[in-house]
């Protein structure tokens, strides 16, 4: 047994063996020069893990196929190796769901054929399905050089991803501190991530209607999704007398000398300073219910 070593399948490879490789190597768990591509039952029997080849699922035993007729649960191995990195201890709870929600979970329905990206909508796994070479016949060697381009790519955007939870699990807690007043729209001085966490800590039952937050030297009023499925939904639009107009238009039709901008779609408009974005809160909710 070759300590922190992984096998995996030569020739074509795709987004869940590639995504369960880099899992592995930035959870600390194998080193990226010990991966093997390989069938050679002998060769795999010398990896302390092996990922979508040699049809066996056992976690005990480091070994992670799904190809297997005996194994009819809904994960790829990429989706087997993220489970693994949660039972053991090596990821917690939310960095799982995160990950799982954000790209497992789309890796391994597209693997299985549970799923399928819409025509002119590209899925993370083609994306990396064309780092696999266009001639069929290429040599081994030509498979493992796109191999490893692919897994550069992976290990950057699994790297990035982790990168903004970390981001967006650090500034949970001045969320957390603005929904304490139970109002109708959060304030920030700051800009930050906050939807997901918003909602992690019950925003669905939250009366919030609306955010008010810098955005760049400006601020922006932005209507709150009624939940976190629907994010470009907003519990309370904007007036649609507003709605798509820009500065001296706006400004006429709001009365406030800092308008900006309004999105047609009503869910989002920019001020030129937080007193300016404060005036327009004050406004929309005093229209509620207005035709």
């Amino acid at each position: 047994m070759i300590p922190r070593s992984l096998g995996t399948h030569d020739g074509t490879f795709h987004a869940d063996d590639v995504t369960a490789c880099a899992l592995l190597i930035v959870f600390g768990q194998i080193d990226r020069d010990k991966v093997v591509r390989t069938r050679d039952s002998a060769e795999l029997n010398q990896c302390e893990y092996v990922c979508d080849v040699g049809g066996v699922y056992d976690p005990t035993t480091k070994r992670f196929d799904h190809h297997q007729s005996d194994y009819q649960g809904k994960f790829s191995s990429a989706g087997m190796i993220l489970s693994y990195l949660l039972d053991r201890g090596l990821i917690d709870d939310p960095t799982y769901r995160y990950l799982n929600n954000g790209l497992i979970i789309g890796v391994d329905d597209i693997d299985n054929g549970r799923n399928f990206p819409q025509v002119g909508h590209c899925s993370f796994s083609q994306v990396v399905s064309n780092f696999v070479p266009t001639q069929y016949d290429v040599s081994e060697t030509e498979q493992r050089k796109a191999f490893e381009e692919a897994l550069t790519f992976v290990l950057g955007h699994v790297t990035r991803l982790l990168e903004r939870f970390h981001y967006i699990q650090g500034c949970r807690a001045k969320v957390a501190v603005s929904m304490q007043s139970n109002s109708e729209a959060l304030l920030f001085d700051e800009t930050l991530p906050w939807m997901d966490s918003f909602f992690d800590l019950g925003g669905e039952k939250h009366p919030a209607l609306f955010v008010v937050m810098p955005a760049g030297v400006h601020w922006k009023l932005r209507g709150i999704p009624p939940d976190n499925e629907h994010k470009m939904a907003v519990r309370l639009p904007l007036p649609a007398a507003w709605a798509g107009l820009l500065e001296e238009e706006l400004k006429k039709a709001t009365g406030i000398q800092g308008a900006i901008f309004c999105h047609k779609g009503r869910f989002i408009s920019v001020w030129e300073t937080k007193e300016d974005a404060l005036k327009a809160l004050e406004k929309v909710l005093a229209l509620r219910g207005c035709p």
